[in-house]
């Protein structure tokens, strides 16, 4: 009788077994993505680093400002002359989102993204994924959901840990919640600033397929051309300044109780929201586009 049941075991596992040359599934596609992601040890340091650093780096304006904030009698303007409003008290929510570390997470999640496209390029792995799977238009959209849902979670987790610590740091100064006002759009920015950027990322390393050239074209584009495009002068300077996904980033984390002024030609919130979903359209359809028309 063992035999007989052992045949059968065997006749079913062939028969689960997907045929010899049948293509593959787009869960195949997800599952070598991302396995390919994380083959590199680097991934997951660098990654890890560098959450850690931008949740310190706000940690540790929270603290500074809890500090200073301790010696003063209460909530008033810091000099005599100083006008009441709202540009000149302190914001308990800008410490979460401080320029230089979401900047930092920018840089971070940009350099991984574009890796998981040039990597594959520069070390010849491209070829044979496509000799498996010619579709590229399914390569790359397995890419794109592998990348964009680790870092959502990357985000939403630097962003959540940021946000609570520095406000549990701030709350005899005026720490928020997520029910204030203005608070949990802030965190979802902050957390979806991740993905978009990796999106981008991947966009410029299909486009340069080469690591320098990648890396700098995405911090150009991501943190140099918004620095070039401010000021209120010209119109056309810093309507182009605010379609940058920096300055949407921005608009969306600030307190709208202490807004104060955005000068002339402001961003709205419905605005910044379009300029994230369409920076990531463009950056997807970019990197289908070249990755089908171009040879390996």
């Amino acid at each position: 009788m063992t035999p007989v049941l052992d045949r059968v075991g065997r006749a079913t596992a062939r028969a689960d077994r997907p045929p010899a040359g049948a293509p593959a599934r787009f869960r195949h596609l997800l599952v070598a993505e991302w396995i390919k992601l994380w083959s590199l040890r680097s991934t997951s340091w660098v990654l890890g680093v560098g959450a850690l650093a931008v949740i310190g780096i706000n940690v540790n304006s929270a603290a500074s400002n809890a500090d200073r904030l301790a010696g003063l009698p209460g909530q008033l303007p810091a000099e005599p002359g100083i006008p009441d409003l709202p540009e000149f008290r302190f914001d308990p929510m800008h410490t979460a989102f401080v320029d230089p570390a979401w900047q930092l997470l920018l840089i971070i999640t940009a350099a991984v993204g574009a890796i998981a496209v040039f990597g594959e390029y520069t070390s010849g792995l491209i070829r044979t994924t496509f000799a498996a799977v010619p579709d590229r238009r399914a390569v790359v959209a397995a890419k794109v959901t592998v990348i964009s849902a680790v870092m959502l979670a990357l985000g939403a987790l630097v962003s959540g840990a940021s946000f609570g610590l520095t406000q549990m740091l701030l709350r005899d100064h005026g720490g928020l919640s997520l029910g204030d006002p203005g608070a949990l759009r802030a965190v979802a920015a902050a957390a979806l600033l991740a993905p978009l950027s990796a999106l981008i990322g991947m966009a410029v390393g299909a486009t340069f397929r080469h690591a320098a050239g990648s890396i700098v074209a995405a911090i150009a584009l991501l943190l140099l051309l918004p620095a070039l495009l401010q000021g209120d002068r010209y119109r056309w300077v810093k309507e182009m300044g605010n379609a940058m996904p920096l300055s949407a980033w921005r608009r969306l984390v600030t307190n709208p109780e202490r807004a104060g002024s955005f000068g002339k030609y402001p961003l709205t919130v419905t605005e910044a929201w379009m300029v994230y979903g369409a920076w990531a359209t463009v950056a997807v359809a970019v990197a289908v586009l070249v990755v089908r028309r171009r040879d390996v």
